[in-house]
């Protein structure tokens, strides 16, 4: 990599690894879990096949990202090397700052990935050590045709693809729409609630909407 700021200071070292555009994004990515090209390309949209190709370069360069091909397969897996684990808690200060700071409704053009509104919404409550009565299962059906599950078990929170058995609640709605619902300001959050299909027994429903602060305190 070519050195950006020939300022002496670990700030700048690291940025002149990891501050070039995508490449925290695809640290963010592996740090759920190995990855192939296809499956970053998927999920840093808009990038190209040739930027990725050249940020993928430098973080193994770098020794952050390494490659791992099984002798039976043709696909190539990438990971993070220890070093690459360790800018975790970076990636996790970026994320609790931005969603104090930056968030706002979708822009026009943003991809919205439900999984990761889910996934950030679930970490976003087990940091704040947020808990309700008893667990729950919360089915979120997104339009075109994605479920994903959001999970209270009694002491944490989790987000994962697919239907849950009997949840107690059940919402319809787009990935667009629950964004701007959790982005918006919370006194406006009861009158938009109302545009969102949802299921369940009156009481699970009255829960649903005071977690996200829809009805008396917020979380």
């Amino acid at each position: 990599m070519a050195q950006m700021y020939a300022h002496y200071c670990p700030v700048a070292h690291a940025l002149e690894i990891v501050g070039d555009r995508w490449s925290l994004l695809i640290v963010r990515d592996l740090l759920q879990k190995p990855q192939r090209f296809t499956d970053l390309l998927h999920n840093c949209n808009y990038i190209t096949p040739k930027w990725l190709t050249l940020r993928l370069r430098e973080l193994e360069q770098a020794k952050i990202v390494e490659r791992e091909r099984q002798s039976d397969r043709r696909e190539v897996w990438y990971r993070l090397t220890p070093s690459g684990q360790d800018l975790r808690p970076v990636v996790e200060a970026l994320s609790d700052w931005g969603l104090q700071y930056a968030m706002c409704p979708p822009r026009p053009g943003e991809v919205v990935r439900p999984d990761r509104v889910l996934r950030t919404l679930t970490d976003s409550f087990n940091k704040r050590g947020w808990k309700i009565a008893k667990p729950v299962h919360w089915l979120f059906n997104f339009m075109p045709g994605s479920s994903f599950t959001v999970s209270f078990d009694g002491n944490r929170w989790a987000s994962n693809e697919g239907n849950a058995e009997n949840p107690d609640v059940t919402i319809g709605t787009s990935p667009e729409a629950w964004a701007t619902f959790l982005s918006i300001k919370r006194g406006e959050r009861k009158q938009y609630a109302q545009i969102m299909q949802i299921a369940g027994s009156h009481e699970s429903i009255g829960e649903f909407w005071h977690t996200f602060g829809a009805l008396g305190e917020k979380a």
